[in-house]
């Protein structure tokens, strides 16, 4: 796989999210913004984002994900 195909997975699972991927084929660091995070707690955050690529992980084809989760204020307010 590649960043932008992991990217376009997380997008799909989360319309309207602003989604950046970094990795080496197997391996992707990912930082997703969203509104849906609002309210929840860190570990539903990356469940949210795990299930859009869920099938790529059962499958071997995406092997790591670390995912970095915010809100637009949250991103706002680390970006300040």
């Amino acid at each position: 796989m590649d960043p932008k195909a992991v990217e376009a997975l997380i997008r799909a699972g989360l319309p309207g999210a602003e989604v950046t991927v970094t990795g080496d084929g197997s391996h992707f660091d990912a930082v997703v913004i969203s509104p849906e995070f609002a309210g929840k707690s860190p570990l539903a955050k990356q469940r949210l984002v795990l299930a859009s690529v869920n099938a790529e992980i059962k499958s071997g084809e995406l092997h790591a994900l670390s995912i970095k989760t915010f809100t637009p204020a949250e991103w706002a307010a680390q970006s300040a």
